[in-house]
């Protein structure tokens, strides 16, 4: 009889693993092997957690927005801040590690935006945590604690905040505020970044179930100046379970001027409002971002991974705030998390018909970094705003100097500026185009004026520019520069008319003398010397969707046959959803789901199927391929479009298998769309 309680435990484990298995909700990590093991990760717009595959550790913690010089040369990093999740259990004074433990588990359920992980110690105990970084607290994470006894057992659970090597002149504090009604435990650490500009603190506490008396008494270890712990013992009978939970807040001196005193603020806010409040606010806020919804009736397994790729931008963004997205979001140091035009051509298309209030903080990132393009734009002899190829705190250049991207892909401006447009076609929010849609808008179109040379009628070249296709270097009139710089110019004018504001009458006349260059056989010419290389990724194609630019259909297939061949396997992955949402609107529905599969299937990893940016690349998660599979879904078989009518729904095509097509939430008026077979 003592083993019937820890038995039934298991059976229900057993039932429910089966059950999430199925679900179009969950994502399980496969034969978990930590040699081979890229984590998912949890997080909230501000906070990104990224799982481990050691028991009860993750690997890393990274602030979004915050960044320093370490790590890669003269440029900034996004900061990887204090791992103040992490955890060491022992049981019968033997500490556990993946040597010790056997039938570890762990899934993501993308519906609460939780990371389950499970694992036996032996004929000793059964573990079970539960990770998430709160939806409703910007900076402030929790994780689950459940250990059940199979045997007698003595456990000494501990939580530990540890310091990267970067972080400088660290300081551990340790507190216990206690109340008559309460006693909070508060463990802090304090560090600066590399170079001293920016102080980084994080907090955390234990939230015990029991009435107030009967809590564990806890003891402080300072271990050395990277690393501290609070710990506590208790006795197991076997079959009996105990649960415990640990909240955490991290932020820095440039969300908080004092940090220091802030997370320990936000902890014991945290603290105080008690786990099961918690947990209900945080699954409520994911509840109503879930409302927004992508659902593929007769295929289960491509519904998960829509939503996974969903579930990631949601994770890696927050509306209400001035932060953009880079390409691996918050799931660790990719690219520096920076920001490219990643974010306003591959995965703001999917916020915006989304979420456009998520989408509207995108655009936040780039208004309030205006006046640093205007002075990029200045120093390289132009007028108008410059945005940099690679964006991070101030709005500078701040691309590596061996990189020519960052002094000539100019065509991120464009990005910009069409993003901007496509914002007010989705909302018709005058007073945002007024006081901040415009000022960008104009800006950008008077770059381009500034930027064309003019060689008379038809000729107004753009030179010397990096394209789309980055393997084109040093090139004159790239298709895509040229084109996004014709529609910059063409909204400006646009949106000066919606203001009744009178249009610089040059952005017309350079937008219709801006060439768009053709082979002899009518192909669209990548750029002037383009001789039928391979290319990195989709160029040419762009100027069809999502540019509108070229609508011809027997235009846009002379392209797509020439172009598809030429793409390298290599390339990164957002370029074939390009490809399949042009052949599903050319009606070529059966070649367009071959593509839409290997947008993104070639390139998961294990053990969770997280996208890297190329087939076989190690550099996950790739939110920039997510961006592009999601614009592939709801553009291409969804036949969603943005047009000056707002969201629109032309031709659509489903592939084979999938019976129904639901989207959700779409755009302000949340419409709903039902695509069948």
């Amino acid at each position: 009889m003592r083993y019937l309680k820890y038995f039934l435990t298991i059976i229900i484990f057993i039932f429910f693993y089966h059950i999430n298995a199925q679900s179009p909700w969950v994502v399980e990590a496969n034969d978990i092997d930590p040699n081979n093991y890229y984590g998912v990760t949890v997080a909230n717009g501000v906070i990104g957690v990224v799982s481990a595959p050691e028991p009860m550790k993750v690997s890393d913690v990274i602030l979004n927005g915050v960044y320093d010089y370490y790590q890669r040369g003269r440029v900034s990093n996004i900061l990887k801040t204090f791992n103040h999740l992490n955890m060491n259990l022992d049981i019968d004074g033997m500490r556990i590690s993946q040597n010790n433990i056997n039938n570890y588990q762990q899934s993501l359920d993308m519906k609460s935006a939780s990371l389950n992980t499970s694992f036996e110690v032996g004929n000793k105990a059964k573990v079970m945590t539960t990770m998430m970084a709160l939806r409703h607290l910007p900076y402030t994470s929790m994780i689950e604690v459940e250990i059940t006894a199979i045997d007698d057992i003595k456990i000494t659970p501990m939580s530990v905040i540890e310091a990267p090597n970067h972080l400088n002149d660290v300081r551990n504090y340790y507190a216990e505020i206690d109340r008559p009604h309460v006693k909070i435990p508060l463990m802090t650490s304090v560090g600066l970044s590399p170079s001293g500009r920016i102080k980084v603190a994080a907090s955390n506490s234990f939230i015990f179930s029991e009435d107030h008396g009967n809590e564990p008494d806890l003891i402080h270890e300072d271990w050395d100046y990277n690393m501290h712990l609070t710990k506590f013992h208790k006795h197991l009978a076997a079959g009996e379970s105990y649960k415990f939970y640990i909240v955490a807040s991290a932020c820095a001196s440039t969300q908080y001027e004092d940090p220091h005193n802030e997370v320990e603020r936000l902890t014991i806010f945290a603290a105080l409002e008690g786990a099961d409040n918690l947990l209900k606010k945080h699954k409520n806020a994911w509840d109503d971002l879930w409302t927004s919804n992508i659902t593929v009736e007769g295929n289960i397994d491509v519904t998960r991974d829509i939503r996974f790729a969903l579930y990631h931008l949601y994770s890696f963004s927050r509306e209400g705030t001035a932060y953009s997205l880079s390409p691996m979001g918050l799931s660790g140091l990719g690219y520096n998390g920076h920001v490219f035009w990643d974010t306003e051509l591959w995965m703001y298309p999917p916020l915006l018909m989304l979420k456009p209030e998520i989408a509207k903080s995108l655009l936040e990132y780039r208004f309030q970094r205006l006046e640093a393009a205007k002075q990029n734009a200045f120093s390289h002899g132009y007028k108008g705003a410059m945005f940099p190829w690679e964006s991070a705190g101030d709005g500078s250049e701040d691309t590596p100097v061996w990189a020519l991207t960052g002094p000539f892909e100019h065509h991120i401006s464009g990005c910009i500026a069409w993003a901007f447009w496509k914002y007010y076609q989705v909302t018709k929010d005058k007073d945002w185009l007024e006081e901040k849609g415009y000022p960008v808008i104009s800006a950008v179109a008077d770059f381009w004026a500034s930027r064309v040379e003019r060689n008379g009628p038809g000729a107004y070249n753009i030179k010397n520019v990096v394209g789309a296709d980055e393997w084109a270097e040093n090139i004159d009139d790239n298709a895509f520069t040229n084109a996004v710089a014709i529609l910059s110019l063409k909204y400006a004018t646009e949106a000066a008319q919606a203001l009744n504001k009178k249009p610089d009458p040059d952005w017309n006349h350079v937008a219709i003398n801006i060439p768009i260059l053709k082979m002899e056989n009518g192909v669209t010419n990548e750029h002037a010397t383009y001789k039928g290389e391979e290319i990195k990724q989709a160029d040419v194609n762009l100027l069809a969707y999502p540019l509108g630019l070229i609508s011809d259909k027997d235009q846009i297939k002379k392209d797509l046959d020439y172009y598809q061949p030429r793409m390298s396997p290599n390339g990164p992955a957002m370029g074939a959803a390009i490809l399949s949402i042009l052949y599903n609107r050319l009606g070529e529905n059966e070649k367009a789901s071959s593509i839409f599969s290997s947008s993104y299937k070639l390139n998961e990893v294990p053990p969770f199927g997280v996208i890297s940016e190329t087939a076989g690349g190690t550099n996950p998660y790739f939110a920039t391929g997510a961006g592009g599979m999601l614009q592939a879904v709801l553009s291409g078989f969804g036949g969603l479009s943005i047009t000056n009518n707002g969201i629109e729904q032309t031709n659509y095509d489903l592939p084979h298998g999938w019976q129904k097509l639901i989207i959700e939430g779409v755009g302000i008026e949340k419409k709903r769309y039902e695509i069948s077979k």
